[in-house]
């Protein structure tokens, strides 16, 4: 039998229903584009010299978006008025506003802001340049910003070079040549001329390229930088399109390598020694705070005026006295809605002078005294209506409830043996009675009574230790008896009673520390994961440093600084008169400790660049995640069966 083709049509079409019936697979859209754009031409040329125009476009061989312009293209010479950045098609548009310089190298470095429309893949270090004389300058200068006290690398920051080499040009004139930071803190300046430079880094707070306030964050090098360039080769690797653990192809790509490229630049904001009044508040009703902007020699004077100020306070003093907490005494004269008062102190005038300013201030009350009233009642109706129900219950107690003074009390039922007990209090002490405190020793299965000794904290207020000669797997017993300590406001403690078991030496690592490359005074510092101080010590005069009763089970790193004017404290840098900040070193490994095991290392501070001393797992600012299509095309790949 014969059939036709309009025959043969009908059962095509039912052939093909049937197919697409019972194919129940999701369709495989292909595999993601990798190719990243691709540069096609430029109006007016790149490198081009004599150039007077001041639009400009660049084109691709396919649609692209640029990503975080504002943050990620850097043109240079920086601009008054800074040029508008567009994508438009296939096409990336610059216009510049500012009138273009003579005889001026012009680099718009787009680093990885150019994208592709589809999957986002980045051009990478894509920069385009043209002079506006009849040369074109093409050297290059690169290096790390890292923050000095930390080592973080700081993302975003300007750095800039002065062919004028007077300190002052920092202060006074804007950069010749500019970039900024990436997330690694890594930056690029191109279009660099030959001669010497002096560079700089900057937090340009009111963007006008210049250092001009103690609040900008600021790096310098000591040295002149000389660029210079040779020629070089690399080894370049191409890997394979479906399986990326594996080589394709590796060439030899010859190019031109610029220096200086291992620039480290340590960044830091300087101490600020301008003093005002920031801030005063009341912030509870038996309380209020002063905040300075600066650190003083000196405490203000408060004067009463509508209040009698003899002995009505007591004062608490941060370290510095740059914050100053006022407790009031005279519970009346916490119920005032508002203490009017006059404050004498030491500011800062316009000429930099310390000078004598009276201030009156008005310390008032969150809520009113009426407010107050109305919540008290409240708090007393709501407890009135409970008692009414235990009534109701059958229950007849009537049972006062009695308030101590609030005492917190810091002794675990494990205690490590390089601790001591603390105690701390919200409210200021007025009198302790340290007989009526006691430390006992258990022998065998009885009590005996063990000294202490009991001394405040000479920097937190309100804290208090208890210290003894804790023995390694010794139990202890601490009472402290009813109304031992008292308030200013009157109230007493209550009783307490805490058992402490002290741990054997078993249960602890030590870290022992070789150093080398040190000169001067230095403190090492014990860090947790978090990168915060656990515990720190001076190095000793051997270079070495102990760090005992450690942790099992637990990561540590080592910092160290060098303590230049022997203060026990990092200090920053003061530009005026050319001080960097202290070195700071970080040792590039991390130790789990083990209990009952010792770590012995032998650490050369110089041995290892600053910018990879810091360990990635304990940076803050991390780098940003690279763009995965290659990942993304293998996870694909396994899903079609077409890998292993």
């Amino acid at each position: 039998m014969k059939f036709s083709s309009l025959h043969i049509l009908p059962f095509a079409v039912i052939i093909l229903i049937l197919y697409a019936c019972a194919s129940t697979g999701t369709p495989d859209g292909g595999p993601y584009d990798e190719t990243p754009p691709k540069f096609v031409r430029a109006t007016p040329d790149p490198n081009s010299t004599g150039n007077t125009r001041k639009k400009i476009a660049i084109e691709f061989d396919e649609f692209i978006k640029i990503e975080n312009a504002a943050e990620k293209v850097i043109i240079s010479p920086p601009q008054t008025e800074m040029p508008e950045v567009k994508a438009s098609g296939k096409r990336v548009l610059v216009e510049f506003f500012d009138t273009l310089r003579a005889n001026t190298t012009y680099t718009i470095d787009f680093g990885d802001a150019i994208v592709d429309n589809n999957e986002g893949n980045p051009m990478g270090n894509f920069a385009y340049a043209f002079s506006t004389g009849e040369t074109i300058d093409t050297m290059e200068v690169a290096g790390t910003v890292l923050n000095a006290q930390d080592l973080e690398p700081i993302k975003g920051i300007q750095v800039g070079l002065h062919k004028n080499l007077n300190d002052t040009a920092f202060t006074k004139l804007p950069f010749d040549r500019i970039s900024r930071t990436d997330s690694r803190g890594r930056f690029s300046i191109k279009g660099v001329a030959p001669g010497k430079y002096r560079i700089y880094a900057l937090k340009d707070g009111n963007q006008n390229y210049l250092f001009d306030s103690k609040t900008e964050i600021i790096a310098y090098s000591d040295s002149l930088i000389i660029p210079s360039m040779e020629p070089a080769t690399r080894q370049d690797t191409t890997w394979n399109a479906i399986d990326t653990l594996k080589i394709d192809t590796v060439k030899t790509v010859h190019y031109t390598h610029f220096m200086p490229d291992d620039i480290i630049l340590r960044a830091f904001k300087e101490e600020t020694t301008m003093q005002y009044l920031a801030k005063s508040e009341r912030e509870q009703l038996n309380r209020f705070s002063l905040y300075f902007s600066a650190k003083a020699d000196t405490l203000p004077t408060v004067t009463g005026l509508d209040f009698d100020d003899k002995d009505a306070f007591i004062i608490e003093p941060s370290l510095n006295n740059d914050t100053i907490r006022y407790w009031i005494k005279d519970t009346v004269l916490c119920e005032r809605d508002t203490l009017t008062l006059q404050l004498d102190y030491l500011y800062t005038d316009t000429l930099g002078n310390l000078v004598p300013k009276r201030d009156t201030l008005y310390m008032m009350n969150k809520l009113s005294k009426e407010k107050r009233l109305a919540m008290a009642k409240e708090e007393m109706e709501k407890k009135e209506k409970e008692m009414k129900k235990k009534r109701k219950k059958g229950d007849t107690l009537n049972v006062v409830e009695t308030v101590f003074f609030k005492m917190n009390v810091d002794a675990p039922s494990s205690m490590d043996i390089n601790r001591n007990i603390c105690i701390s209090f919200e409210e200021p002490v007025q009198s302790i009675d340290t007989a009526a405190i006691h430390v006992d020793v258990k022998v065998d299965t009885l009590w005996n009574e063990e000294r202490f000794i009991f001394v405040s904290d000479s920097v937190v207020p309100r804290r208090y230790y208890i210290l003894s000669d804790w023995k390694p797997g010794n139990e202890y017993r601490l009472r402290i008896d009813s109304t031992a300590i008292k308030s200013i406001y009157g109230l007493h403690t209550n009783k307490v009673e805490n058992t402490v078991k002290i741990k054997t030496l078993e249960e602890y690592g030590t870290l022992y520390l070789n150093i080398k490359g040190v000169e001067g005074n230095a403190i090492v510092q014990l860090l947790n994961s978090s990168d915060a101080v656990v515990r720190q010590q001076k190095l000793k005069e051997n270079n070495t440093c102990d760090f005992y009763f450690l942790q099992p089970n637990t990561k540590y790193y080592i910092r160290m600084y060098i303590d230049s004017n022997n203060n026990g404290k990092w200090d920053t840098g003061v530009y005026d008169k050319k001080i960097q900040p202290e070195e700071v070193y970080y040792f590039p490994k991390v130790w789990e400790m083990k209990a009952n095991f010792e770590f012995e290392e032998d650490w050369d501070v110089k041995s290892v660049p600053l910018d990879r001393q810091k360990l990635d797992e304990i940076k803050k600012q991390k780098p940003e995640e690279a763009k995965k299509i290659k990942d993304r095309n293998k996870e694909r790949a396994k899903k079609l069966g077409l890998t292993s």
